[in-house]
């Protein structure tokens, strides 16, 4: 039984005995267990958010031609490059870009002059070492607000790697 106590005070000249006070707690104690219970088996807890990522089955892989390829190598600094084409021939210019909205941007002008070719764009995403797996997963978000069906996370290649070197972001 869970009791508070209270201690006798001296009173100045008084020669009264008081008697201490007491007040039984267990009912307080066990209606805060209750309620610990009750809020415990009543709280929804979050639900984690994944990001779906399809994987093509294993076996040889089809060409993409150039043209209809966007390639986004991914540096440090929280920036990207990106442009039209491969790495070796890029068919626009490599532009610099932030991972807000001039990621985004990017993807839909590509999109667009894709297209506009009647093709379909598929876009590859490079993470070079010096990258975060933050920029990936916001590359990876972009995709997925941009409804861009067809991606790939790819290795470097020399020839990114020297772009990349060029504009400060290896």
């Amino acid at each position: 039984m869970a009791e508070l106590v209270s201690s006798p005070g001296k009173s100045g000249g008084s020669r009264l005995h008081r008697m201490p006070a007491r007040v039984d707690l267990t009912a307080m104690v066990d209606l805060a267990f209750l309620l610990i219970t009750f809020f415990i088996l009543t709280t929804t807890l979050s639900k984690p958010k994944v990001l779906p990522l399809v994987t093509p089955p294993p076996g040889p892989s089809a060409p993409v031609a150039a043209s209809s390829t966007m390639t986004i190598c991914l540096g440090k600094n929280n920036q990207a490059l990106c442009y039209v084409g491969q790495g070796e021939k890029p068919l626009t210019t490599p532009k610099l870009v932030n991972y807000d909205k001039e990621l985004t941007d990017m993807i839909i002008q590509a999109g667009k002059q894709i297209t506009a070719k009647g093709k379909t764009m598929f876009v590859i995403i490079k993470p070079s070492d010096h990258s975060v797996y933050k920029n990936l997963v916001a590359t990876l978000d972009a995709m997925n607000i941009n409804n861009v069906r067809s991606y790939a996370i790819a290795q470097m290649v020399p020839a990114d790697i020297t772009l990349l070197k060029q504009k400060g972001i290896y």
